[in-house]
């Protein structure tokens, strides 16, 4: 079902790069949840009404504000859509995450009334009403909720999309609440034991964690997360695959919204290379990362040393220095300046932000320590940097 309404509603569906194909996913997502819930509020009401059911008629509202739900992300994957413009030149990518983030709250606020109304029935506990006709309808909803979770979770995994997930996790807590009802309603029939307001309790505390869940993953690329380890060995790979490249380090990704970012790295080229091929080359690197990979890349060109001997051996011992005292630790843009009784090793010195202040001094003190028995003439100037590569 899921494939042929993406084959029917969706043109170019496997270019999910593209904004407009992003936006177009958006769109089938959120009619699809609009028709869907209020389909099922148009059956709860009447049933409701002809029942005099008021259980019945508070799930048909609970329906119509999950369709409210879907115009919000209907709205917000029209406004992802939008073009880039002289006000936003990266485009509105990021109105995508600010979405699920609104949508997360109002997964949260549905799990803290849960819960809320769950505990005050612990209290002051009332009989719950059995009826076929009320299982009848609620085992509906919950087979069209499922679909529902399972239609947004396929498309959200397909084209990396927040504002899915998070309406995926909606549709799960709606499956959960209903399950429970028709669960507690079955055995309350039987036993007549009252577990409703209990297992209300356990549902609303896996509903608000489902909403924290959504809300952690909205808000780092909001924020700016580190870069993933994957994305980092494609990305260096490749601009270090170009001749004249020697390595890269200092690799930022700023996310614009899932379908566009834009990056920059430091490239190190041979000092004594011509200035207008190495220029070249980096242009010609930036304009093939934008095509293969849809990523607009800015690099900065680092000049090291690679023919003086006795520069190489120094970095040489600096590197077998930093990787005995700890291997997270690695080195870059290293220089040496000669003097009449000091010799100068200039550098920078990559380590993890999990480093408190007293573990960078002491690793700093060891690495002076340790060159200064090398040779006492030796001075190190050391720029510390924190790596922005997401740890394992």
């Amino acid at each position: 079902m899921t494939k042929l309404l993406i084959r029917l509603f969706i043109k170019n569906s496997d270019k999910i790069e593209d904004q407009s194909v992003r936006t177009s996913y958006g769109i089938l997502s959120s009619i699809v949840g609009i028709i869907c819930n209020l389909i099922l509020c148009a059956i709860k009401i009447t049933i409701g009404l002809l029942m005099n059911s008021i259980s019945v008629m508070a799930d048909a509202f609970n329906n119509l504000s999950d369709a409210a739900s879907s115009v919000l992300s209907f709205i917000g994957a029209k406004l992802a859509g939008r073009p880039a413009d002289k006000e936003h030149p990266f485009g509105h990518g990021r109105i995508e995450y600010i979405t699920a983030l609104a949508v997360s709250f109002l997964i949260f606020q549905f799990g803290f009334t849960l819960l809320k109304d769950s505990v005050l029935k612990i209290f002051n506990p009332d009989q719950l009403v059995v009826s076929p006709v009320l299982i009848l309808i609620l085992s509906l909803s919950v087979l069209v909720k499922v679909w529902l979770m399972l239609f947004n979770r396929k498309l959200g995994k397909l084209i990396n999309s927040s504002m899915m997930k998070a309406t995926a996790a909606d549709s799960l807590g709606d499956i959960l609440v209903t399950t429970v009802t028709i669960v507690s309603a079955i055995i309350a029939g039987v036993t007549g034991w009252q577990i409703d307001a209990y297992m209300g309790v356990l549902v609303s505390v896996f509903v608000i964690f489902a909403g924290y869940s959504i809300a952690k993953e909205t808000l780092e690329p909001l924020l700016g997360q580190a870069v993933d380890r994957e994305m980092y060995c494609k990305i260096t790979e490749m601009v270090e695959g170009y001749e004249g490249i020697v390595g890269t380090h200092d690799l930022i990704i700023h996310s614009y919204g899932p379908s566009h970012k834009m990056a920059t790295i430091h490239a190190e080229v041979p000092n004594d290379i011509d200035f207008e091929t190495a220029h070249e080359t980096i242009d010609q690197i930036e304009r093939d990362v934008l095509e293969k990979m849809d990523i607009f890349l800015v690099i900065h060109m680092d000049p090291i040393e690679v023919n003086d001997k006795k520069v190489l051996e120094k970095k040489e011992m600096i590197e077998g220095i930093i990787a005995s005292l700890d291997s997270k630790a690695s080195i870059h843009d290293f220089r040496v300046v000669n003097g009449e009784f000091q010799i100068n090793l200039i550098f920078d010195l990559v380590i993890p932000f999990s480093y408190t202040k007293e573990e960078e001094q002491k690793l700093l003190s060891k690495i002076i320590e340790e060159v200064r028995k090398r040779d006492p003439r030796y001075q190190c100037i050391i720029t510390l940097e924190n790596s922005y590569i997401a740890e394992e």
